[in-house]
């Protein structure tokens, strides 16, 4: 085969950017918040909003996020328990927290300027290869490839690429096909493109092939197992876990919350203290809070399902005959559940405090 053939990789690489491209020019999303005023701040806090999390569930959340903390120093400089609250409700809290640590970085590591190659960005915490490729692409008109779920999606179909993403030898060769198939201009709008490609024509269950702009190429599409590509992680059994919370109200109608480590789950959080289901629930209650507790009132149990395991959470409603042994601190609060919260919890705290409301 000649050099010049119209077949060469080159070529074909030209061919896949240019339908990409024409397609987004058509059908591309361009008017989302992030896509406004765009600069390497907004696109970051937008990426990892968006990493496990639907984009219209983000549109909220990331509008009141920047009205709250529109640069990076207003981020750098708020108490996490500000942030925390904003990201109440979208999960996977360790991204809020490493984004309050990575705002800090930026200014005291990089004088408040976000760094200009993808290597300096993913010195920054929870900034990994793929976010850093999306921020320097569409905030900094850089060459960079990207690997997010929308993204390997597409390339593992286009090339029939076997085998679950999370390995490493698949997603070594997925970036090997993204930095192949990624060109040399026009570097923000193919970032984008390639995401809604995903999104929005290359869907997991059900993808529009038949106006997608790649079928003509896409083995998968050429073979009838769309949906056989990329293969899904291997399914293990969640294991099961089961923990009680204490509802403590005392006289002024105040319910008693602790503050959760920094690390972990719910990390840094604000919840209900929690005792385990084996423990004799009077004396395991006042050894956790300190407190003289009457009458306990057990709600129905319901499930919580994290990405690793399930938890199963039985509400326990109590009061307080004394309140002056628990005082609000750095560990616990008192917290009034008709006010408005301006503090961190987790989705079923909230919901729990809703309950409580109404239950007064």
């Amino acid at each position: 085969m000649s050099p010049d053939s119209n077949d060469s990789p080159e070529s074909n690489h030209e061919t896949f950017s240019l339908q990409v491209l024409q397609w987004f020019d058509v059908h591309g999303r361009k008017n989302l918040p992030w896509q406004k005023n765009i600069n390497p701040y907004r696109v970051w806090i937008s990426e990892v909003m968006l990493q496990q999390t639907q984009v219209a569930t983000v549109i909220p959340y990331f509008e009141n996020f920047m009205a709250r903390f529109p640069n990076v120093s207003d981020l750098a400089s708020a108490e996490t328990d500000d942030v925390l609250h904003l990201w109440s409700g979208l999960g996977y809290y360790s991204r809020a927290r490493n984004l309050h640590k990575a705002a800090k970085m930026v200014m005291e590591t990089f004088s408040g300027e976000f760094p200009r190659s993808v290597d300096a960005l993913t010195q920054l915490p929870g900034i990994g290869l793929s976010t850093a490729g999306a921020i320097a692409s569409i905030s900094m008109d850089i060459r960079a490839p990207i690997l997010d779920g929308n993204v390997k999606r597409v390339l593992a179909r286009y090339q029939a690429v076997s085998g679950w993403p999370g390995q490493s030898a698949v997603a070594k060769q997925l970036w090997s096909i993204a930095e192949a198939l990624t060109p040399d201009h026009r570097n923000a709008d193919y970032t984008q493109a390639m995401m809604d490609l995903g999104a929005m024509i290359c869907a997991r269950t059900k993808p529009s092939c038949l106006i997608c702009p790649l079928q003509q190429n896409c083995l998968a599409h050429a073979a009838g197992e769309e949906t056989h590509y990329p293969e899904s992680k291997p399914k293990k059994t969640k294991p099961e876990r089961s923990v009680r919370m204490l509802m403590v109200i005392n006289e002024f109608g105040e319910v008693l919350l602790e503050k959760r480590p920094p690390s972990g789950i719910w990390g840094g959080l604000w919840g209900f203290p929690e005792i385990q289901n084996d423990e004799v629930l009077p004396e395991a209650a006042q050894t956790k809070t300190g407190l003289n507790l009457e009458s306990f009132e057990e709600w129905q149990s319901f499930r919580h399902t994290f990405s690793h395991y399930h938890l199963d959470i039985t509400p326990v409603k109590t009061f307080a005959a004394i309140t002056t042994s628990v005082a609000d601190g750095d560990r616990w609060h008192w917290f009034q559940p008709d006010q408005p919260s301006e503090l961190g919890l987790a989705a079923p705290v909230s919901k729990l405090l809703s309950k409580i409301r109404r239950s007064l």
